[in-house]
């Protein structure tokens, strides 16, 4: 069965990969056999991935990624696939957290976050699929949703959920109108996944009381979303479209 789930000669497209989960997407990935393209605005820190994945056996290119402008979107699709070939596998990943609540956000912060979480991803998703479209070959599109575009809980801020839920809209969406050229759209929607980011946050007493609310009595490591992943990406993976997984340890399976 490890065929079902291997990338070797397929080109993935990382966004958002300086860090979290998406430096960890881009070597999952590489370890089964992808050239990965990782893609953020942060390039010092792309580097450093580059070589890791590099030192571990696998091809990794760095190139400098703004989600929320198109022009450097395309430059960034040009210039992965002129140094890998056609790009099979777009893992949407790039994305920020809010600042403030409803009532003392400014118009900017909404800007901000639903314009980077949701019309970034829209953004990359078109690009690519307009390449994925030309080159024939099909592909997968993986999108970086959350369970807070399911569920609403108590003080978290609107605009997140708001981006995550229309990044589901969106999946559903475009996976109806790629699937007649043999691309594939689908999510995942982790729960509370421990990463640089957050991990404060998670040892913190709010956060103590969340994991309380988790029927496997955790919160997640980035590993737990490798076989989503690879399933998504791969040849196991090809006859689902439109689906959102959900893995986060069965938080929404209680009342937020």
């Amino acid at each position: 069965m490890s065929d079902r789930f291997d990338l070797t000669g397929k080109v993935a497209f990382v966004t958002g990969a300086s860090s979290g989960l998406g430096a960890h997407f881009a070597q999952t990935l590489a370890g089964a056999g992808a050239r990965v393209v990782i893609a953020a605005r942060r390039t010092d820190r792309l580097a450093d991935l580059a070589a890791r994945i590099v030192g571990e056996g696998g091809q990794a290119l760095p190139v400098a990624l703004d989600v929320t402008d198109a022009t450097s979107v395309a430059a960034a699709v040009r210039s992965a696939e002129g140094a890998f070939g056609d790009i099979t596998i777009l893992v949407n990943n790039a994305g920020v957290p809010p600042r403030a609540l409803t009532l003392e956000m400014e118009e900017e912060e909404w800007d901000r976050v639903v314009g980077t979480n949701l019309k970034g991803a829209w953004l990359v998703a078109r690009e690519i699929g307009r390449h994925m479209v030309a080159h024939g070959k099909g592909g997968r599109i993986i999108n970086i949703a959350s369970v807070l575009g399911w569920k609403t809980v108590a003080k978290r801020i609107q605009s997140y959920g708001v981006s995550k839920a229309g990044l589901v809209t969106m999946t559903e969406t475009m996976a109806l109108e790629l699937a007649r050229d043999g691309i594939l759209v689908n999510a995942i929607a982790p729960g509370y996944i421990r990463t640089e980011l957050n991990d404060a946050f998670l040892d913190s007493e709010p956060g103590l009381r969340i994991r309380k609310r988790v029927a496997l009595e955790r919160f997640g490591d980035p590993a737990d979303l490798d076989g989503a992943l690879l399933l998504l990406a791969g040849p196991a993976g090809a006859y689902i479209t439109g689906s959102v997984i959900g893995i986060d340890g069965g938080l929404t399976l209680s009342t937020l």
